[in-house]
């Protein structure tokens, strides 16, 4: 794997971890339709997550700016992220869970050069 595919995974798993923390039992990761890929599936026992998860490395130091990796998020996500969240509810191929809500959350995760947590931000009905 190379090395945004691995800052990525990393982000997930820790964007996971937030969500497990907060009662929430991750159903499924990298759910991947015809239209694309979800990055964290969760629930609760009431509330249904579809999760987008924006990873980052912090700057070091120095002059330049931290990242923000919620600032990445495009307008045409939304659309995506629930045509991919209407694909998974229609598939029958497995069990899905009698939500009372179905919330669309973004969660960005910006780790130092050693893979550490350094921030989280949970935007939850990001869309």
């Amino acid at each position: 794997m190379h090395a945004r595919g691995r800052l990525g995974a990393l982000g997930e798993e820790l964007a996971a971890a937030h969500l497990q923390r907060l009662g929430f039992r991750v159903l499924a990761r990298n759910v991947r339709t015809r239209e694309g890929e979800i990055d964290l599936i969760a629930f609760d026992g009431c509330t249904l997550v579809f999760a987008e998860v924006k990873a980052a490395r912090a700057a070091g130091g120095g002059c330049r700016r931290e990242p923000v990796p919620l600032e990445w998020l495009q307008p045409r996500q939304r659309l995506r992220i629930r045509r991919l969240a209407r694909a998974w509810l229609a598939d029958t191929a497995g069990e899905r869970p009698r939500a009372t809500e179905v919330r669309f959350d973004a969660v960005g995760v910006l780790v130092d050069a050693g893979g550490r947590l350094v921030a989280l931000e949970h935007l939850e009905g990001a869309w």
